[in-house]
């Protein structure tokens, strides 16, 4: 009990909580992530309906205002609703767990890849250094999307026509995961080609301890500061890339739609005077990708003290 009221004491006085309650940006950030990420954890006790099931949709309900009475069924929608009836409320939540859930893993996915090859590069040197620089050297010559686009081309058309759509979600991380993993590989690199030479790894070298070892329980906690920065700057760049492939039609399937699938359906009907439909999902998208964006620029400036 006395180890827990040391932590949180120390927590309470540290600079990090410090720097954290002096910006106001990064609070309100926070707060808007933690929000968005608590809808969709819960979306099905907050969601009113289930927006995909089709056995519960009402296409008379469909085109209604916001907060107006439909002209046939007189109910009454928070955000309105569709074309097909559902509600934009539901569906923007649903939604939003998905492209939440594709953003996070892919991020882990790329941190994994990128941390693993740096270490690898830094520690190694020489003809495996020089083999994943030049890989990652290739890649950032092309944008990060068009990598993705391509990832989940190939391997949607090696997949049988009555697979792609279940596998879509998982094709998708793998994709927006494969595309971003260089910016994790290029840190980790410098930070481990600097670290390879302190004391404490000649040390570990001295006692008989494996190259693996030395990389795992030694240079990895030292790398770890820089990479969580770039996993939350990564993971705006990993939503925007989901909802761009799914705006695109290339991305999550019709059944499991994201914000970008919602943002494409609603831009169809943008002229037409239904404006709602496209501007609540573009909304919380900016929202969720802006707010995240605000907090990896805070713990940049925060953990690198050559910024104070």
């Amino acid at each position: 009990m006395s180890t827990e009221k040391t932590l949180i004491s120390r927590f309470r006085e540290s600079d990090f909580l410090y720097d954290f309650k002096r910006s106001p940006v990064t609070v309100v950030s926070f707060v808007i992530v933690m929000i968005l990420i608590m809808l969709a954890v819960f979306a099905d006790l907050v969601a009113p309906t289930n927006p995909f099931d089709a056995a519960s949709l009402n296409l008379m309900n469909g085109f209604t205002p916001p907060m107006e009475p439909n002209a046939f069924t007189g109910e009454t929608f928070v955000l309105g609703t569709d074309d097909q009836g559902r509600d934009l409320f539901s569906a923007i939540i649903f939604g939003l767990r998905v492209s939440l859930f594709v953003g996070l893993t892919a991020v882990i996915l790329a941190m994994v890849l990128g941390v693993s090859l740096g270490l690898i590069a830094g520690y190694r040197g020489g003809w495996v250094d020089s083999l994943i620089m030049r890989a990652a050297d290739i890649q950032v010559t092309f944008p990060s999307i068009l990598i993705a686009m391509l990832i989940f081309g190939i391997a949607r058309g090696l997949l049988p026509p009555h697979l792609r759509d279940e596998v879509a979600i998982t094709v998708l991380i793998i994709a927006i995961g494969l595309s971003e993993w260089v910016p994790f590989a290029r840190t980790v690199r410098g930070t481990t080609m600097v670290e390879k030479e302190k004391e404490y790894v000649q040390a570990a070298r001295l006692i008989g301890l494996g190259s693996g070892q030395i990389m795992v329980r030694h240079i990895l906690p030292n790398v770890l500061s820089p990479v969580l920065v770039i996993a939350t700057i990564t993971l705006a760049l990993a939503i925007i890339a989901e909802a761009t492939l799914s705006f695109l039609g290339v991305g999550a399937p019709p059944t499991e739609p994201s914000l970008g699938t919602l943002i494409r359906i609603g831009q169809d009907f943008l002229f037409s005077g239904e404006w709602w439909i496209l501007l609540f999902p573009a909304f919380t998208l900016l929202a969720l990708a802006l707010s995240v964006n605000l907090l990896g620029d805070w713990l940049r400036d925060t953990l690198n003290p050559r910024l104070k």
